[in-house]
Parts: structure tokens; C-alpha cells; sequence
């Protein structure tokens, strides 16, 4: 007994800590609003741009500084769509911008008069996104953060002067006849009732069904004189009077019944302030399983029977209250539980086509009959439809403006797939490969759901054949880069220069005609299964050749796989690989590397012949023509014609006269190594040294043996430097990139057997 009665002392201390946010008095309501009004004056569309930022931020954009960034940034969804769900969304890069972009759309623009139908083929992940959004809705508008307040009517009839109730005169008729003929047992029982009875008429609650905010019950025609005299001359107030997002609180008018009751309460009281003291606010709780505020419909879900929805005690209350049946007609629809909420239906088939045509003149106008009266409504009306599903609603052309389609594919980024492997199999089966093998595999399962053929990409690469050693003929390799947001290293700097915010818009806009077909989310998993059961239990790396083989294997899958693909994607990798090598491996002296650079645009401003003593190394220069080509090959490559090095001479003379020394050194106080020129000559410095760094161990087997025996006791019989060397190399491919000891040799003999750097034309 004695530990019974601690858990429920521990959890009835817990519930009753529970802030219970009671209905508080208008006067109290508008301290709050003056307090923190962004909070307090806000609609279901707020409310949902809110959540966004909330769960997702600002995202995050790798090229903060490139002039040509069209802002398509990295947004992190997983407390949003994944933490605390039993079935997470992986919304990739290009849904997440498009969803943002919607998101503040619906917050600045027309937020009325639209459905937001989420259009997708079948495993996409449609429903799964909707049920974690609503639910994720729900858990923020029940926070202190998301809370919103409703009005509710506080009436007391002795206010009004009301005649005494038929129960209460009932009551005292049957009292006067007991006192003339004593029943002390019934006489005290009927006063006992008389008393509840008083209690409970001290006053009449009448919750808004609406959920109107209590501003609303402000008179519109007087809202803006009020919204004047109640904010101070801040930044908020010039916001609310200026900004669309608050024109619902200038515009809208509350429900039908408390309008009603408003006229009727002026009517009898003649005192405008005692009608508004009569107002009340109370958190809007958000319930989809009781359909407040939330209201879910599948396709198999019947129409209701009961259309228009009442409260006979409420209305019987009402009418004694005002002694007018006519005055106040408590009536209200289902649409009414989750204005300034959201209405959703999940899928356009069925019952939910009926749902939907219904919509059209809610959508459109804003209002809903019921009965006699007008009834508004201005939720958040979300859908989701297959493909095959939109012939339901072609027949309304009217519908056609009302409709927002916002595009939800198959995963077009590669992180985002590797995320769903990850989380339905377990971070472990990384263990089992190859650094980019397993978003490889990713870069197959997405290739089959790209176009082949890509316009935005032939416009921007003029001579794709140029880039056959690290991407496919169609450039899907590069257009999947450019969808995780990322630009490749290996494109040539003109057409780096020529990747321009419109080429960039176009080459993202293609997404919204791609992911409609090929290998679907639920199919991908059932192939990696396959992929993961075969080859990880081999006791080796899962490595490209497994993968190479697995899809060579598979005719229903190759078919899915666009021609050449796979052996691109070979090509890519052993490119990929090759750049670990030889990051890994190099090391030059930096700061010798920072006085070359110095030095050489220092000279450049000097005749041949002359010699000059460098004003930022202090070294004395002989600048003949062999000098300067000695540093321009270094930076060009041995390869480099006698026009290229003078162009390159040219540009670095006439961006320190222009640029560097007369603006970022002498304007801005900057010192050299700190300026745009001496950063990019760096950049091309050091990538034509790791270009090199392979060469002085191609054709040493010494090193070869020694990368196979790292590790063993083998390995202390090599020289010094070929220990320091390996040693250097194989700490760097696992700090850079996860490499373990064993992978990290593997990859090392793969490139040198391989002999990729003579392949690659990089020596």
C-alpha cells in the first residue's frame, strides 16, 4: 500500500504541475498581447510558419559568398519529420526548399482560398510525411510556444436583470407548497437543489465553436483605432499595420453566434465595456483524435450523417437568457472544429472526392452555409493525391486556381537516401563498406529516377565529352552533385565561371519533373536488403566491384539503370578515390609556398631584367622570364602553353593594380596572404602540387610492399622515410576520410594497381 500510494501522490503531483492555462479575463488577455504580441496575435498560417522555423531554422547554405547562391540551402528536418516518430520522413534538399519556399508564401501571400495537395506516386512517402507533420503540428500547438487563444462567452444572467429560470421557479413554486405541507426530508433536499442550482447560473459559459481569436470581437470598423491606442510606436506596431500577414486581424469577422451575441449583449446593456468584460480567452487545444482543431479523413471514411452540429442545453440556456429564441441560434458545422486549424485528407479518392468538392465553395468564398446562417472558415485545407488520382478533379475547372500542388517525388539526393538506409537497417552496415561505396549504391537507386536527358545541363556544358573520366554522357552524376547542393571540383573554371543563379534555377526546376518514376522508396529497400545479405557476410569490404556486379546481375533492375551508367560511375569513383590518395599523402611547406606567391605577384609589376627587393618577404628577386614561368608551370602544370602562362602573368598584374593593392591593401588594410588574388593563386598552387605528389612512388615496389605490410612486424624493416611516408599517409585517410587501417590499405593498393593516376592523365 505504502509504495501505491506514492506513485499516486508522484503522478497526481505531476499532473496538477501541469500548467492547465484557464481561461483568463479580455482585460488579462490584452496584457498578454501588449507583452509579447507576435505570439499572441497569430492564425493558423503563422502558426505553421512558426512550427517551421522552429523545427527547421534557417538551414544552411555552402557558398554563402558566391554571387550566383540562389539561396538553395541545406534545411535539417529531422526534428520536424524524424526525432520521436515510430515511422520517419527523410525529406531531401529539394523537397525541403520547395516546402520552405511554400511555408513563407502561405505565411506573406494569399494565405485564403487555396488547398495545398501534395502530389506523389505510390511509396514516396506521402502519408508517412503528412501523419508526422499533423503530429508534430499538434505536439507545437499545445506548447507555450505555439499556443493560440479562443474566445469563450462568460454571461452572468443577474447582469441582464433575467427573470428567474422555469427550473429555478419550478424549484421555489415546489418550496412554497412543501413549507405548507411539511416534508423536512424533501423540503431540504429541493433547498440543497435550489442552491446548486443558483451556483451554477452565476454565469453561462458559451465557448466560440469557431475558435475565433478574442481580438476579433473587437467591431472591425473600430479595430484599427483600438490596435492604436493599445501598442506603443514600435517596430511591431508599424508591422501589424503594414504587413500582410496581419490583414486577417483587420479583415475577418468572428462567427455568426458570438456576432449574435455581441449585438444582443449591446442591445440589453447598452455599455460596451461591460459586453467585453463578459469576453473570456482559452488556449485553443489541439486534438486530431477528437477532431479539434485537426481533422483527418481517409478515403473510407464515411460522411457524416449529422451535417450541422448543436447544443441543446447551450440553446435553451441562450434563449431564457435573452427571452428570444431568434436572438442567437448556437449552430455550427463540422468545418467549424478546426477553423483557424487544419482540415486534411489523405488521398483524392473515394469519399475524399465528395470531401473536396464540398471544399470548392468554402475555398472560394471562405464562408459555409448552415441552414440560415453564414458560417466562416479560413483553415489550413492540406491533401495528398496520387498521379493517377487528378482525373477526379478535372471535370472543376474552377478548382484549377484554388489548387497549390507542391511536388513530393522519390529521393533525388543521395545523403537523403543513404539516411534511409541507415535508419531502417542501423548506422552499423557503414561498418561494412568502403568509404562511397554505399552512396554509390544510392547514386544508382536515383539515376533510374532522373530524366536521361537533361536541357538545363547541355545549355551550361557545352562539350559534356570532356568530363567522360569522372561523369556519365548524360550528366546525371553532375546533376546529382548540384541536387545535395554541392559543386563538383573536377569542373573545368570556365564552366565553374559559366554555372550562373539562372543556369543553377534551371538545372534545379528539372527536379519538379523528375522522381515520378523509376526504383520507389519501398522497392530501393527491398534491393539494398538484397545487396547488404548477399556481399556483407563475405568477411571483406563491400566494395565497387560488388556493387558492379550485384546490378549487372539483376535484369529487372538493370533495365531501370540508364546505359553506361555503372561504368561512369567507376570512373567517378576511382577519380574520387585517387584525390583521398593524394590529399592524404601530401604535405608541402606552407609558409615556403606563401613567400612563392608573394614574391611572383610582386614581380609581375617589374620589367624583365629588373631586381627588386619584395616589400613583403623582404627577398631579393631577379625577375627574368625563367623565373616567372618556373612559378606559372608550378601553378599550370608542366603542360602549359607559352600563351597560357602569359595570360595568367597579365590577369595577376592587372588584379594587384586594380584590386589588391589599391582597394583590399590600401583601403581596407589587409595583408597580402589575406586578399581574393593571393587565395586563388594558392588554391591553384597546391592543386597542381597534390596533382604531382604520386610521382616520386609510382615506380617504387618498396612502397607498394610497404602499404601491404603497415601494421605488421614487416614494416620496420623499410627505410625511414618510406615508414614516415606510408605512416602519414594511412593516418590521414582515416582522420580525412573514415578510412580504417584495412580499408585505408585497400584503397592505396587499389589506386597504384590500378596505376589511376596514368589513367587519369594527372602525372
Amino acid at each position: 500500500m505504502e509504495t501505491i500510494e506514492k506513485a499516486l501522490e508522484n503522478i497526481s503531483h505531476h499532473i496538477v504541475n501541469v500548467d492547465q492555462h484557464r481561461p483568463i479575463p479580455f482585460t488579462a488577455f490584452l496584457e498578454m498581447t501588449v507583452a509579447q504580441p507576435e505570439t499572441m496575435i497569430r492564425n493558423v498560417f503563422q502558426v505553421f510558419h512558426d512550427l517551421m522555423k522552429t523545427y527547421v531554422g534557417e538551414g544552411v547554405d555552402e557558398y554563402p559568398d558566391d554571387p550566383e547562391s540562389i539561396k538553395f540551402v541545406n534545411y535539417d528536418c529531422s526534428k520536424l519529420f524524424v526525432e520521436g516518430s515510430d515511422n520517419p520522413f527523410f525529406a531531401d534538399r529539394l523537397f525541403a526548399n520547395r516546402l520552405i519556399k511554400h511555408v513563407e508564401a502561405l505565411r506573406l501571400g494569399a494565405q485564403q482560398n487555396k488547398i495545398y495537395i501534395f502530389d506523389g506516386p505510390h511509396g514516396c512517402g506521402k502519408s508517412t510525411f503528412l501523419n508526422n507533420l499533423l503530429r508534430k503540428f499538434e505536439e507545437y500547438a499545445n506548447t507555450d510556444n505555439g499556443l493560440r487563444y479562443e474566445t469563450v462567452w462568460r454571461i452572468t444572467p443577474n447582469q441582464l436583470n433575467e427573470a428567474p429560470t422555469n427550473e429555478t421557479v419550478a424549484i421555489l413554486e415546489r418550496l412554497l407548497q412543501l413549507q405548507k405541507e411539511p416534508n423536512q426530508e424533501q423540503y431540504e433536499a429541493l433547498r440543497s437543489r435550489s442552491k446548486e442550482t443558483a451556483a451554477s447560473e452565476n454565469y453561462i459559459e458559451l465557448p466560440c465553436p469557431s475558435h475565433d481569436n478574442p481580438l476579433l470581437m473587437i467591431p472591425k470598423r473600430h479595430r484599427r483605432d483600438f490596435f492604436d491606442d493599445l501598442f506603443a510606436n514600435d517596430e511591431f506596431k508599424w508591422t501589424l499595420f503594414t504587413d500582410k500577414a496581419f490583414e486577417w486581424l483587420f479583415r475577418d469577422k468572428p462567427c455568426t453566434i458570438c456576432s449574435s451575441l455581441f449585438i444582443s449583449l449591446m442591445r440589453q446593456l447598452r455599455d460596451p465595456r461591460r459586453v467585453l468584460d463578459m469576453i473570456y480567452a482559452r488556449p485553443y487545444n489541439f486534438n486530431r483524435r477528437l477532431g479539434r482543431g485537426i481533422s483527418v479523413f481517409n478515403p473510407g471514411d464515411r460522411p457524416s450523417k449529422e451535417v450541422i452540429l448543436s447544443n441543446e442545453m447551450l440553446q435553451r440556456r441562450v434563449n431564457t437568457l435573452f427571452r428570444d429564441s431568434n436572438r442567437v441560434h448556437y449552430l455550427f458545422s463540422r468545418y467549424a472544429k478546426t477553423n483557424n486549424g487544419i482540415y486534411a485528407l489523405m488521398d483524392i479518392k473515394s469519399h475524399n472526392i465528395e470531401r473536396l468538392i464540398e471544399l470548392h465553395n468554402i475555398i472560394s468564398e471562405g464562408v459555409h452555409k448552415v441552414e440560415d446562417i453564414e458560417e466562416n472558415v479560413n483553415s489550413l485545407f492540406l491533401a495528398l493525391m496520387n498521379p493517377e488520382d487528378k482525373k477526379n478533379i478535372q471535370n472543376f475547372q474552377s478548382f484549377g486556381d484554388r489548387i497549390v500542388y507542391i511536388n513530393i517525388p522519390y529521393v533525388l539526393d543521395l545523403q537523403t537516401e543513404v539516411e534511409i538506409y541507415r535508419n531502417t537497417f542501423g548506422r552499423h552496415i557503414e561498418d561494412s563498406f568502403l568509404p562511397r561505396v554505399l552512396h554509390n549504391f544510392a547514386r544508382v537507386i536515383i539515376a533510374s529516377r532522373m530524366n536521361i536527358r537533361s536541357e538545363a545541363l547541355l545549355e551550361w556544358i557545352r562539350e559534356p565529352d570532356k568530363y567522360t573520366s569522372y561523369c556519365d554522357k548524360n550528366l546525371q552524376l553532375l546533376k546529382m552533385e548540384i541536387y545535395t547542393g554541392h559543386i563538383p571540383v573536377w569542373l573545368t573554371e570556365e564552366d565553374r565561371k559559366r554555372l550562373t543563379a539562372k543556369r543553377r534555377r534551371r538545372i534545379i526546376g528539372e527536379s519538379e519533373t523528375e522522381g515520378k518514376h523509376g526504383i520507389s522508396g519501398r522497392d530501393s529497400l527491398k534491393i539494398f536488403n538484397d545487396f547488404y545479405s548477399s556481399y556483407a557476410k563475405s568477411g571483406k569490404y563491400i566494395d565497387m566491384g560488388m556493387l558492379c556486379k550485384f546490378f549487372h546481375s539483376r535484369k529487372e533492375l538493370k533495365a531501370s539503370i540508364p546505359d553506361g551508367f555503372l561504368d561512369s560511375l567507376l570512373q567517378l569513383y576511382d577519380y574520387s578515390i585517387l584525390q583521398e590518395v593524394k590529399e592524404s599523402l601530401y604535405y608541402y611547406n606552407e609558409e615556403q609556398i606563401a613567400t612563392e606567391i608573394q614574391n611572383y605577384i610582386f614581380a609581375v609589376n617589374f620589367e624583365l631584367g629588373a631586381v627588386e627587393t619584395c616589400t613583403y618577404t623582404g627577398e631579393r628577386l631577379e625577375i627574368t622570364d625563367e623565373y616567372l614561368s618556373a612559378f606559372e608551370k608550378r601553378v599550370l602544370g608542366n603542360d602549359s602553353s607559352r600563351d597560357e602562362r602569359m595570360d595568367l602573368r597579365q590577369g595577376v598584374q592587372k588584379e594587384y593594380a586594380s584590386k589588391t593593392l589599391t582597394q583590399e591593401i590600401m583601403v581596407e588594410d589587409k595583408p597580402l596572404t589575406a586578399t581574393e588574388l593571393f587565395d586563388t593563386l594558392h588554391e591553384r598552387y597546391v592543386h597542381n602540387l597534390k596533382e604531382k605528389v604520386l610521382d616520386p612512388f609510382l615506380d617504387n615496389e618498396n612502397f607498394r610492399r610497404a602499404i601491404k605490410d603497415f601494421g605488421k612486424e614487416d614494416f620496420k624493416t623499410y627505410d625511414k622515410k618510406i615508414r614516415d611516408d606510408v605512416t602519414y599517409l594511412m593516418e590521414n585517410l582515416g582522420r580525412k576520410y573514415r578510412y580504417n587501417e584495412s580499408g585505408a590499405q585497400a584503397i592505396c593498393m587499389y589506386v597504384i594497381d590500378n596505376d589511376l593516376p596514368q589513367r587519369f592523365n594527372l602525372n
